[in-house]
């Protein structure tokens, strides 16, 4: 689970602990890694996005090109991949919540 105290202007991220759903933390921590290549969606899920919204489809493109792009930052910065890929399992938690609370 991640863990966020902002307020206002302050932002202060911690760490994925580990409290909550064990398997659920899994799912994140290796669906994480699987951003770490560049982004190119197969066919297979080009197909399933036709039966997606529009909005639906641009958001999901835009976070996948997001998660990408960080993977590559922490590799140009030389973090260890067990660090970078707890990070994007925090975003991919984050961008999952928001998705939930979404009002369509």
């Amino acid at each position: 689970m991640p863990t966020e105290h902002s307020s206002g202007q302050s932002r202060s991220q911690g760490s994925i602990t580990k409290t909550g759903n064990t398997h659920a933390r899994r799912l994140l921590v290796e669906a994480a890694w699987h951003h770490r290549a560049p982004y190119r969606p197969s066919r297979d899920l080009r197909r399933r996005w036709d039966a997606a919204t529009p909005a639906a489809r641009a958001r999901a493109h835009a976070a996948n090109h997001r998660l990408h792009t960080r993977w590559a930052g922490f590799d140009q910065r030389k973090k260890r991949p067990v660090v970078a890929n707890a990070a994007i399992a925090r975003e991919l938690a984050g961008w999952s919540w928001s998705l939930a609370v979404l009002d369509d």
